[in-house]
């Protein structure tokens, strides 16, 4: 019998699985919607979709309540500093979510007025594709992110040094 066998048959675990385990159970989002993706990432609260399940239920309005920003939508170079700051106001651990094409890369708009994906302002954990991406896909996003908590993988600002 392994470890992790031994640990579930019993129903003991280590502090930081807890701790894990907590985190994602308890994350509260911040909303920074800028463009058509908004309105896909605030049908995730509706009774369809119901992310209250994750303990996700309410987005918080204040970065300083919140450790999980999901990006959706094209973010303007205008708009690249507040994101900073928003971002920089956050509780740790914190985590982002880049939702869409025009967050992750840019999308259709190759421009000199659309910043070419918003990790180049903010480290991301999960880039959820589509343009726009279904609320399921943003599901599928956030359980992916779960995952990655609970397997003990450190958020993105820890990896890897972000562009200024």
């Amino acid at each position: 019998m392994s470890a992790d066998e031994l640990e579930q048959y019993l129903g003991i675990t280590t502090l930081m699985r807890a701790v894990a385990w907590a985190q994602t159970k308890s994350m509260w989002p911040d909303q920074f919607g800028l463009s058509c993706c908004a309105m896909e990432m605030i049908a995730i609260v509706g009774p369809r979709y119901d992310i209250a399940r994750f303990g996700m239920e309410a987005f918080r309005a204040s970065p300083r309540q919140a450790d999980l920003l999901i990006v959706s939508g094209r973010v303007a170079h205008k708009m690249a500093a507040p994101l900073r700051q928003i971002y920089d106001q956050m509780l740790e651990p914190k985590w982002v979510i880049a939702m869409g094409a025009c967050a992750s890369s840019g999308g259709m708009f190759n421009n000199y007025t659309v910043l070419q994906g918003v990790d180049k302002i903010v480290p991301v954990d999960v880039y959820v594709p589509f343009c726009p991406p279904r609320p399921e896909a943003l599901m599928e996003g956030i359980i992916r992110l779960h995952e990655a908590v609970q397997a003990g993988i450190p958020p993105a600002y820890e990896r890897r040094a972000v562009a200024t």
